[in-house]
């Protein structure tokens, strides 16, 4: 009899227990029961030509989550991973150089659910890193011409306005025995290096005068001659690089899985035209389905440079 009162009671705390834990999930203390979903975006995607397409694709998803979305800008890329590795921020729009940046900061918790890619064609889902400077400087023609001259790179952690122009300088003049850090001093390899901060502000101090020589994103720089914020006249394009994977949406890899299916759906099937065009800044593209393995040769080329 003993026994059998003392089973029921270790049921009735089990049963207990497992409400008491429903509860809590209700609460809002799991992922499942979050009430807002946030985004960050970087300095490029955080234009005032961009606010209204950014907010109408919040809206949107708002919809498709049944959460709040907020939306975020951050003043840089570190920022963006940041925000990410506090949980102060749910998902990212950011390239390669930042998704690899991110999945060393954060131990390999991250994953890429999507990229953007023109027309929604993965095969196409790359972009090119350019060096730029006005139509008419005819002492700057090549990569070869660039020594001793002003030049802008965009972020430490930008993909094509540092990463691969680095790597490519360093190619271009072996018998200066070339390094990030030699590149990015006044005074050396060139007459003064910069960070812009934004690929937008590389090209107008280019456009301006203000430096010589500047390496950016060609979609980004196509992006500015389709706005008139530049003229496509007033620029012209030394050299490019090989292609580079395109820009990812980036989420902590342990996100809750329904929440993440109920995400990958929504974003492969978005289609607003002003989105893409004001915040991807390719007409005509859409997301196509991608994973962390698509940026892995940038990942490894970060290895190989220590960062």
């Amino acid at each position: 009899m003993k026994l059998h009162r003392m089973l029921r009671g270790i049921g009735m705390a089990c049963l207990l227990g497992a409400a008491a834990a429903g509860l809590a999930g209700c609460g809002g203390s799991g992922e499942s029961a979050q009430k807002t979903f946030t985004i960050a975006y970087a300095p490029n995607e955080s234009t005032e030509q961009s606010a209204d397409a950014r907010g109408g694709m919040a809206k949107d998803l708002s919809k498709a989550l049944g959460m709040d979305v907020k939306e975020i800008n951050a003043s840089d890329y570190n920022g963006i991973v940041e925000a990410l590795r506090t949980k102060k921020a749910d998902m990212a729009y950011l390239g390669s150089e930042g998704i690899a940046l991110a999945n060393k900061r954060m131990d390999g918790n991250v994953d890429v659910i999507a990229m953007k890619a023109p027309g929604g064609d993965k095969a196409k889902a790359v972009y090119h890193s350019v060096f730029i400077t006005r139509s008419d400087r005819n002492d700057i023609n090549s990569l070869e011409d660039v020594k001793n001259k002003k030049m802008a790179f965009v972020d430490p952690a930008s993909t094509s306005g540092n990463l691969i122009p680095t790597g490519m300088l360093v190619k271009a003049f072996p018998e200066d025995h070339l390094d990030a850090e030699a590149l990015h001093v006044n005074d050396g390899f060139f007459q003064s290096a910069i960070y812009s901060g934004k690929h937008q502000a590389s090209i107008q101090a280019v456009a301006k005068g203000d430096v010589d020589v500047a390496a950016v994103s060609d979609q980004i720089l196509q992006s500015e001659f389709d706005a008139g914020n530049v003229q496509k006249s007033d620029i012209k394009i030394i050299a490019t690089s090989d292609p580079i994977p395109a820009e990812g949406m980036i989420i902590r890899a342990d996100m809750d899985r329904d929440l993440r299916a109920k995400l990958t759906d929504f974003l492969l099937h978005y289609d607003d035209e002003d989105y893409f065009a004001k915040v991807i800044k390719v007409k005509g593209a859409r997301f196509a389905p991608a994973s962390l393995a698509d940026y892995q040769p940038i990942i490894d080329l970060n290895n190989l440079l220590g960062k």
